[in-house]
């Protein structure tokens, strides 16, 4: 219960007062909180279920938060779980704010539906790690650089939604800037450096960019060079996020061509974590990385 845990309601506090808007953020921590307070009533999940009509399964994606929270199902479930009158009526509320749209929402013209949760989950999480094969991450993106990308994609022929895109791309990297901004940790096959996918002096500028983002103090660029050996993953980009609080599912995000996998079972965040700890090994240290992404520069120059 919120008044009787208070240690709950600074970690809630840092989604509510965010700059943006994440409705997938409130989501995650009520889903979360649901589980809790089942645990705590020592519910399980077919009680719940049987209370609310549904699968067992259903109970199982509401608490992991990969479906939308409806009021009639959290107010069954509160009742089960025995929350108060005054208890209710906040959590309630927090999820009405939990059904809102997101910031990204005004991109929906060029949105994919497999992309939108992404967009909150990065936004909500206190740990990115991703791995690159071919182009550098959006999150650290130039404009010149993240419109040619767009442009040069066989998928999008229209040169005014490869511009929407890449100001879709260009408003994600705004919670670099938060207050409390997220830790990322990038590692990147060389190949990111010398595949030309723009004019050269915006390759140029895309490097030097890179390095000089690489120096924030909660951003890691590091680079697995050519001979570094055969590859560890199979050659597939992934990106692995971690939230705060600790008790939400880390999830692990696999994009293909036009569609995405999410996976937030325990043991593939595991594996995963284990596959990017080979890539950070394989790598070079953060300020050889940088000599290497700063020799690119000048070879664009």
């Amino acid at each position: 219960m919120f008044a009787a845990e208070p240690s709950r309601l600074p970690r809630l506090e840092r989604y509510l007062s965010a700059p943006r808007h994440n409705p997938t953020a409130l989501r995650l921590i009520l889903a979360s909180q649901l589980r809790q307070m089942r645990l705590a009533a020592a519910i399980s999940p077919i009680t719940a279920s049987d209370t609310l009509r549904c699968s067992d399964s259903k109970i199982s994606r509401l608490e992991r938060g990969q479906v939308q929270l409806k009021e009639r199902d959290v107010v069954d479930l509160l009742h089960l779980y025995g929350a108060g009158a005054e208890e209710r009526q906040e959590f309630l509320a927090l999820v009405r704010q939990s059904n809102e749209s997101g910031w990204w929402h005004s991109f929906e013209d060029v949105l994919p539906k497999w992309f939108d949760k992404f967009i909150g989950l990065q936004e909500a999480a206190s740990v990115i790690r991703s791995y690159e094969v071919l182009l550098v991450p959006g999150l650290l993106q130039t404009p010149e650089y993240a419109r040619a990308v767009g442009e040069g994609s066989d998928l999008v022929r229209d040169k005014e939604m490869a511009s929407r895109r890449a100001e879709l791309r260009l408003a994600r990297q705004e919670l670099l800037d938060y207050p409390d901004p997220p830790e990322l940790w990038v590692v990147l096959e060389e190949a990111v450096l010398h595949r030309q996918v723009a004019p050269p002096g915006v390759m140029e500028a895309q490097m030097r960019y890179l390095a000089q983002m690489a120096r924030r103090p909660r951003i890691r660029v590091q680079v697995i060079p050519f001979d570094a050996g055969a590859c560890v993953t199979g050659g597939f980009p992934l990106t692995h996020l971690r939230f705060d609080p600790p008790e939400l599912p880390e999830i692990v995000y696999l994009e293909h061509v036009d569609d995405a996998v999410y996976l937030d079972k325990r043991e593939d965040a595991a594996q995963y974590r284990s596959i990017l700890d080979r890539l950070l090994n394989a790598a070079e240290c953060p300020e050889s990385s940088a000599q290497r992404i700063l020799a690119a520069a000048e070879r664009y120059a």
